[in-house]
C-alpha cells in the first residue's frame, strides 16, 4: 500500500510506500530536504504537516516535543505516512547543489587497508558507478543486522566504481566492530546514497580552509583532490590533526600534493606525540594549528570542517574569533543520542 505526499513550497507530489519514512522517500524522488540524523535525535528536519495523518515513530521527546505535535509538526527522518499528506518544509536552494536521487548500490569488498592501528580503509567494487558531490557520504548497510552506518566517500567522484569510505573502529561499535572484525575482501554488501549537503561551493570563488580530525580526513580528500583535478587556482589549505604520527595517515600523499600544487598547503598537526620524537611538525590541536598558521585572521575564506563534534566546535570558535562567521563555515556532523543531549546555541540553524 502506498500514499501519496505532497511538498511545499516546491508543489511536488510523490509517492510513498507503507512503513517508509517521509525523509527516505524524498532522498529517492531526489528532493532535498534538510536532514542530518537520521534517527529521530537532532531536529534539522523539522516538517510541519499541512493535511493528512502521520506516524511519529522513534522521534525522541528531545527533538519532537508534545506541544510540537500538538502543532501538527513532525521529523521527516521518522514519521510515516497513514494517509495522503501535506507537508511544508524549510527548502534552501544552493547554486552548487546537485539534485542527486538516493539509490541503494550493491557491490563487493574488493579491499581492505590498514590506513592507522585504529582506522581501516575500506574499497568497495560496486556493480556500478555511484555519482555523487565530493563531500557527501553513504549509508553502509551492516550484514545480518539490519541497520547502517554513515560512512563520508573519501574517493574523488567520476573515478570508477570503486569507492573508498575511511572507518575508525568505535569501542563497543556494532557497526565498526563488524568492519574491522569480521569484513572481508569478496564479501557482498550494499551502500544506499549519495546523502548530505557538505560539499564544495565552487560559487563563491574564495580561497578554501578544510580543517579534519581522526577519520574526518575522508570527505576533505574527496573535496581537494575534485578541486585540483578540475584545476581549481585559488589557494586551499587543509589542517589535518591527529593524536601521534602512526594515526597521522595519507600524510606522504599531501606533501606530494603540496609540492605539486603551488595553490595547496597542508599543516599537519599532532595533539599528543611524545617530546622526544622526531616530528618536526606543528604540535596541538586542529583548531589550535589553525590559529597558528592564519595568525587567527580567517576573513574571506569558506571553511569546511569535518572530524568529532569537540573538534568541530573548537573549530567554529576559533573562526569566529578570527573574523570567519556562520554563512561562510559548513560542517558534516553525525549525530549519536549523545550528540543530541547537547544544546546548542540558537545562534546556529546551519552549523
Amino acid at each position: 500500500m502506498s500514499y501519496e505526499l505532497t511538498i511545499e513550497p516546491l508543489g511536488e507530489t510523490i509517492e510513498v510506500e507503507e512503513d517508509q519514512t517521509i525523509l527516505d522517500a524524498a532522498l529517492r524522488a531526489g528532493i532535498w530536504l534538510p536532514h542530518a540524523c537520521c534517527h529521530g535525535l537532532c531536529a534539522t528536519c523539522k516538517i510541519k504537516v499541512l493535511d493528512g495523518e502521520v506516524d511519529h515513530g522513534e522521534a525522541s521527546s528531545f527533538a519532537l516535543m508534545d506541544f510540537e505535535r500538538d502543532e501538527m509538526k513532525a521529523l521527516a527522518c521518522c514519521a510515516t505516512l497513514q494517509s495522503d499528506v501535506t507537508i511544508e518544509a524549510e527548502i534552501e536552494e544552493d547554486p552548487d547543489a546537485e539534485t542527486i536521487p538516493v539509490r541503494d548500490f550493491p557491490g563487493s569488498i574488493s579491499r581492505i587497508e590498514n590506513l592507522t592501528p585504529t582506522i581501516k580503509g575500506i574499497f568497495i567494487e560496486l556493480d556500478e558507478p555511484i555519482h555523487f558531490q565530493a563531500g557527501q557520504y553513504i549509508n553502509f548497510n551492516i550484514p545480518g543486522e539490519h541497520c547502517s552506518r554513515a560512512f563520508s566517500l573519501a574517493n574523488v567522484p567520476g573515478s570508477g566504481r570503486e569507492v573508498e569510505l575511511n572507518v575508525r573502529i568505535v569501542p563497543g561499535g556494532l557497526g565498526t566492530t563488524y568492519i574491522h572484525e569480521r569484513l572481508a575482501v569478496g564479501d557482498r554488501v550494499t551502500i544506499s546514497g549519495p546523502y548530505g549537503r557538505f560539499f564544495v561551493r565552487k560559487s563563491a570563488g574564495v580561497p578554501l580552509l578544510f580543517m579534519a580530525g581522526g577519520s574526518g580526513l575522508s570527505s576533505p580528500k574527496s573535496m581537494i583532490l575534485d578541486l585540483l583535478a578540475e584545476g581549481c587556482d585559488l589557494p586551499i589549505t587543509l589542517v589535518y590533526g591527529q593524536r601521534t604520527r602512526e594515526e597521522l595517515y595519507y600524510h606522504d600523499e599531501f606533501l606530494a600534493l603540496a609540492e605539486k600544487h603551488a595553490n595547496f598547503t597542508y599543516v599537519p598537526a599532532l595533539s599528543d606525540e611524545p617530546a622526544d620524537s622526531d616530528w618536526t611538525g606543528l604540535r596541538g590541536f586542529v583548531h589550535e594549528a589553525a590559529q597558528q598558521h592564519f595568525e587567527s585572521d580567517f576573513r574571506g575564506h569558506k571553511a569546511y570542517l569535518c572530524g568529532p563534534p569537540v573538534m568541530i566546535d573548537a573549530c567554529i570558535s576559533a573562526l569566529m574569533q578570527g573574523r570567519l562567521f556562520e554563512n561562510d563555515i559548513y560542517t558534516e556532523k553525525f549525530f549519536s543520542a549523545a550528540d543530541a543531549q547537547q544544546v546548542r546555541s540558537p545562534l546556529f540553524k546551519r552549523i
